[in-house]
Order: C-alpha cells, then structure tokens, then sequence
C-alpha cells in the first residue's frame, strides 16, 4: 500500500474538483452522476481489468514497467527486426513521458495537499506556494539518505490514509445514498449525449483518477502479483470509490463546495489533521514516482539507453533501493519550475494527463505484442482486447491534447527532451562500436604471427575489455607497441546486457579458448542486475579458468570520441550531443566495478 498505491490513492484530492470545474461545466445532478459514473468504470475497466489482470500477466521473469516490458516484448519478435526497432522507439518514449509523469505527480501533489490550508484559513492562500516549494526541496533532499528507514512508516500511514478517506465518503454517502446510482454505466452515456464536446473535455479530468496505476505494473518486481492484486480489489479500490462517491454526495448537497471537495468532506475540528495527513500522503506518493524513475534509468543503463551515471544503493537487503543524483537533481529542478510557473494544482492538472495517457497506450500495445507472439493469442482476442483498452486509453489521451497550449506541452516537452537523450545515446554507441570494429585487426592471424615471432612474456593475466571478440583490441596493440611485452595469458572480455532482468546461472559465462594462452569470456548480466565483473571472473573457475585478482591487470582503450561532419551518422548536432554525453559518462570501469589499482588505460581516438 505505501510504495504500489501511493500515487493513485492521494487522486481523489484533486480529481472531481478539476473535472467539475473546467470551462462550461459546474456540479449540477447531471453531471455530477456522469462523471462519477465515468471515474467507477475507468477504475474498474483500466485499473482493475486492464493493469492487474491483463497486463500484470506480462511480467519479464518477475520484473514490470515499460521498460521491462519493452525488452519482453522484443525478444518475442526476434526474427521481425522492423517490428523490433518500432517497439523500441515506442519503449522509449513510453519511458521518456513517464519521467514527465514523474515531474509532474509530486508537484500536483503536495501542492493540492497544502492548498487545504485555504479551507481552513483562506488568509494563508498566499503561503501555499513557498510552503509546497519547501516541502518538495526536502523530500528531494533526503533521497540520498533513501526509504529504507522512511520505508517501514509508508505502509501504516497510507493504511491510516485509505480508511479515513473511506470512512469521510460514507459518511457523506449515508446522508444522500442516491448518489450510488452513478455505478450505472447508463449515467456516464446521457452525460456524453447531453454535454458532448464537454464531457469529451472531461476525460482529460477523469484520467487524473487512474495516474499511479502504472506504478501496479512497475512494482511488480518488488513485491509480486498477488499481494497487490489482493491489495486492490480488498482495500484501495473500495476506499477510492467511496471516497469519490462521497464528494459527488457533498457536491449534490452543496454545488458550491467544487473549490476544493475534498477537504470540505472533512469535518472542522478534522481540517487540520487531515491537511497534515494528506501532505504525507503525497510526499509518500511522490517517493514512489521518484523511486521508479530511478529504477527505470537504471535499466536505462543496462539495456543501453542512457549514458552511465553513478548510482548509489540504499538498503543493504534490498537491490532496487537506489539513488542516482543526477536524475535526482533534474527532476527537483523541473518539479519546482512546474510548482512556481503553474502555482495551483487546478493550473497544473493541464499538464498532467498527457504523459500518463500517452504512456498506458503504449504499454496496451506492448502487451498486445506479447500476447500475439508469445502467449500465443489468437488474433481475433488480440484484436478485442486492444479494442477495448486502446478505444479507452487514445479517448484520454485525445482528451488531454486539448490541454497542450494550457500546460500539456510541458510533459510532452520533457518526455522529447528524454527521448532525444535516449535515442543519441542509443545511436552514438552503435556508431562508436562501428567504427571500433572496422578499425581492428582480425585475431586470428594476430594469434599467429604471434605465434611465430613470440614477444617477451611477462607473468600474470592482462584482461582487455573489448566490444568484438574477433578483433584485437587496441589496449592490446598499444600494450604490445609500447612496453614491448604480452602477458603470459590474454583474456578478452565482453559484457553483454540481457533484455531480461536477471542472467541464469547457465546463460551468465561463456568461455572460448582461442588458443597460445588468448581467450574470449563473454559475461552476460540482466538489466536489473548491477554488473560487478571482478565477481563474475572469480566464477570462471568452474570453466577451468581461474583468476587471482591480484595477479590481474585490466586493459581498457578509452574513446576519445570526435565529431565529425564528414562520416555518415547522426546530424552534427547529435553527435556533439552525444560526445558531451560521452565524456560525463560513469567510466566504463566504475560501471563494471573494476577496482582502480588494477587498472590500465590507454587513450584510443574515434570519429563519428
């Protein structure tokens, strides 16, 4: 409940109120009974039907989010390179607009929590601005110490959160039960017949209730399917649902409450303790977006989408409790730049629906993929199911579009920055790889003129990390140029990154003995994984390659990488990108875990 339902279960602070508050529509008995209806059957349709049964079923070994799911969905279509290349530019920008979603939720967020202080004392409206300023600087602030502590406080206080949000819904319920009619899917039809291009606008509204369900999917690494599954249907939708019924009550008695419902459910003596307890609330529900955008630039990392960056771990128990600061500190930026330019959750509600809209239509249709390819569905369910849930998912997202010139261009802006970023990095090293590997000399006839005019030996292992095995790699050769000397046994190294999250026991080391005492080792690690190569090698021994680490030497030609206007590629402007991208980049050896007194580098010059 505190890490998976944080984010959606701090929604109904501001969803109705946005939703019946929008240019031309106001808190009348239809609409009211519309939007409620239309906001039951997007919880029970998309949430409920489409993310934990349908899509939660798509798991890659245990592990969710877009881009596990992407990698999923690539090896299932290995043979249709055309096909794969599509669902990696689709991953990616799925995954570029969820860095959007993860701007934009804490700053939505704490910001409609403090703006209950207006209720109780409309004086302070003023203060609510620098006082959510304030609290986001903090709760940015203290990633670096992580949640394993902050952690064990999440569960209980969303737990305290849903059973008093539920319990303000029915006792507003109690007192005009007929606002229960709205579950008839019958209400949610005569709004759209009556209001038509308005309650077309109001879906951009109602899809603020669903942001956090992709989080369903993302966690299901952490914690498995079943508990949230369980967690869902017995506990979190019930209390929404009361809670979002309960407004509508309110709204039906009194029309005037549509500033701010939520907090008018509370009672007076309640108001304070409740604005408190919602401030937490989204602070734990912004730890949540935070926490998954650091996951994902992690396996960002690994499947070769994203420059390498330090990341710190945590929690000594638990692997995905981690903290990158360069993430960290781009997105404290960008939260307080929507906090102080939008300066109201209403304002910045506009911005909201775009980058999580955008992002559930692209995880329906790698999941689709999955279920064609690899599940084995027939067409005709592959084509129902997308029916129903892409029908859904392009309706909010087109609803959102409407918002772009009043705030949705800000995620959309993000999430092509992202991607931009993403896709440079993506092509930079293929285009570096490239030219490495023109540039080598075949090994094979290396080994044996080697073999025939032997150099000086001199005792130990030289291990050179190499992207061809086929090649000799240039530390190698400038190795040999200068100092004159081979080691007595020669290891080229590959790390190679799995589109699954873990490497098996049996898939992780692949020795090739190419004979005078050279060998090819090709380590294989999962994106989920953090590749630590000393401890790879040290299991070589069961493949009869033992190493002594202290008796090791690491070889690595670092690029000195030109741009270069000439040589086919990318745009120069790319490239020059992707050469500032590449020399801030975690070197290689950090990444790898190879302890810096073994280590030898050896500058290699590359023009793309």
């Amino acid at each position: 409940m505190g890490v998976v339902y944080g984010d959606i279960g701090t929604s109904p602070l501001y969803t109705l109120q946005t939703t019946l508050s929008h240019d031309g529509l106001h808190p009348t008995q239809e609409s009211i009974y519309g939007v409620l209806s239309l906001i039951f059957w997007a919880q029970i349709l998309v949430v409920s039907l489409k993310y934990v049964v349908f899509i939660m079923r798509a798991d890659n070994k245990g592990e969710g989010g877009i881009m596990a799911l992407m990698a999923l969905a690539q090896r299932s279509v290995r043979e249709q390179p055309k096909l794969r290349w599509v669902l990696v530019i689709l991953g990616i920008f799925g995954a570029a607009l969820f860095y959007g979603d993860g701007v934009v939720t804490p700053a939505i967020s704490v910001l409609s929590a403090v703006e209950g202080v207006k209720v109780a004392a409309p004086g302070l409206g003023k203060w609510v601005v620098p006082i959510t300023v304030v609290v986001l600087f903090l709760l940015f602030l203290l990633q670096r110490h992580g949640t394993e502590r902050v952690g064990k406080l999440f569960g209980p206080v969303m737990l305290v959160w849903f059973v008093v949000i539920a319990l303000l819904g029915v006792n507003m319920i109690v007192r005009h039960p007929q606002v229960l009619y709205a579950v008839l899917p019958i209400y949610g039809v005569k709004f759209f017949l009556s209001h038509g291009l308005q309650a077309f606008i109001a879906l951009g509204g109602v899809v603020l209730a669903l942001t956090g369900a992709e989080a369903l999917y993302a966690d299901m690494g952490h914690f498995g399917k079943k508990p949230i599954r369980m967690a869902w249907f017995s506990f979190v939708l019930p209390a929404l649902l009361l809670n979002y019924f309960g407004q509508g009550a309110l709204l039906l008695m009194h029309p005037e409450a549509i500033d701010n419902p939520f907090f008018k459910l509370a009672p007076t003596l309640l108001l304070y303790p409740m604005i408190g307890l919602a401030t937490v609330a989204t602070v734990i529900a912004s730890q949540s977006v935070i926490s998954g955008a650091f996951s994902m630039t992690r396996e960002a990392m690994s499947l070769g989408y994203s420059m390498r960056m330090p990341v710190v771990h945590t929690s000594r128990e638990m692997s995905g409790q981690i903290f990158v600061p360069w993430v960290n500190y781009f997105l404290l930026l960008m939260v307080l730049f929507a906090v102080l330019h939008f300066g109201s959750s209403e304002r910045l509600s506009a911005a909201y629906g775009i980058a999580v809209t955008g992002t559930m239509a692209i995880t329906t249709i790698l999941a689709l993929i999955v279920a064609r390819h690899q599940w084995g569905w027939k067409m005709p369910a592959v084509v129902a199911a997308g029916g129903l849930f892409l029908v859904i998912d392009l309706s909010f997202f087109s609803a959102n579009l409407i918002k772009i010139e009043y705030g949705g261009w800000f995620p959309l802006v993000l999430g092509l920055a992202v991607f931009t970023w993403m896709t440079t990095w993506r092509r930079g090293r293929e285009l570096v790889v490239r030219e490495i590997k023109q540039g080598g000399l075949a090994l094979a006839p290396f080994i044996a003129a080697m073999r025939e005019h032997p150099p000086l030996r001199v005792p130990g292992t030289a291990v050179f990390l190499t992207a061809n095995q086929h090649a000799v790699p240039h530390a190698l050769l400038h190795n040999l140029k200068h100092n004159k000397v081979l080691h007595e046994r020669n290891v080229l190294l590959t790390v190679e990154m799995l589109e699954s999250p873990v490497a098996e026991a049996e898939e992780r080391i692949h020795i090739d003995a190419t004979g005078d005492e050279f060998y090819g080792i090709a380590l294989r690690f999962g994106f989920a994984e953090d590749p630590n190569v000393p401890l790879a090698l040290s299991q070589c021994a069961r493949g009869g390659l033992g190493f002594d680490m202290m008796d090791t030497t690491f070889f690595l030609s670092r690029e000195n990488i030109v741009a270069d206007k000439r040589r086919p590629g990318m745009a120069l402007w790319r490239d020059k990108l992707f050469v500032f991208m590449a020399r801030n980049a975690l070197p290689a050896t950090a990444y790898f875990q190879i302890p810096g007194n073994r280590l030898i580098e050896l500058g290699a010059q590359v023009e793309i």
